[in-house]
């Protein structure tokens, strides 16, 4: 079954070049609403070369996850006077394969960018979970997600052999979900009286499912999110 939202306004935001201007632009158009009942953080990159934002982060970490950690914190106020609303992380299990080094979070000494988007898409759930923590008792719920691995243009960075482009065009159209399919746990985040109060969570197919420890780490979780309050300048 497939879930819709209708009578819904969204607004959409670019994590790369709203990390480089702190979000002012996206801030102040968001903050014009009355109201702002979801949240859904799903910008993304994947395996790109090294590469960096604007402001010297190395992409991926700074796009999945540090853009979502400046604009969430931008617009908590707005959610808080909302409540009860939700924020909505989608990450991967992807991040079972990521560790937070927090010598080296910009990659600067090594970069690999199958471990690195994992490194990520981990920071994206410890972000939730600690979020979570802290939002108890607002009426605000956080909870993350994997959506599965969906046909879109986030692969454009992975080489693939031309002699093997038709069999992975083949498999991914027998086995890979379309972007409508891929959105359903995210939009059952979104709207599905099911979770209601639920916060702190982590979600497949619209189930929940179990965290590896290193995803529930909680001293972990927090000093990530300290790390990146200064790295953003919500902290100087």
């Amino acid at each position: 079954m497939h879930l819709l939202l209708s009578h819904a306004s969204m607004d959409s935001c670019d994590t790369f070049t709203f990390l480089s201007d702190k979000g002012e632009s996206t801030e102040f158009g968001v903050q014009e609403e009355p109201r702002l009942d979801v949240l859904i953080n799903n910008a993304g990159i994947f395996q790109c070369p090294y590469m960096k934002t604007e402001d010297g982060f190395e992409m991926q970490f700074g796009v999945n996850h540090l853009g979502h950690f400046l604009l969430t914190n931008l617009l908590l106020g707005l959610l808080k006077n909302s409540a009860p609303s939700r924020i909505v992380v989608v990450s991967s299990k992807l991040y079972k394969y990521g560790e937070i080094n927090f010598e080296d979070l910009n990659s600067e000494i090594n970069y690999n960018k199958s471990f690195c988007y994992s490194r990520s898409k981990l920071a994206n759930i410890l972000f939730a979970r600690e979020l979570a923590r802290r939002l108890e008792g607002t009426g605000v719920t956080v909870n993350s997600l994997h959506p599965g691995i969906v046909r879109t243009n986030l692969g454009r960075h992975v080489n693939i052999p031309l002699l093997a482009k038709p069999l992975f065009n083949l498999v991914s159209w027998a086995f890979f979900k379309t972007p409508l399919e891929g959105a359903q746990t995210s939009i059952y985040l979104a709207s599905s009286p099911d979770v209601e109060g639920v916060s702190g969570k982590y979600f497949g197919d619209c189930k929940e499912e179990e965290l590896l420890p290193k995803a529930m780490d909680d001293l972990v979780a927090r000093k990530l999110w300290d790390i990146s309050e200064v790295m953003v300048g919500l902290l100087k």
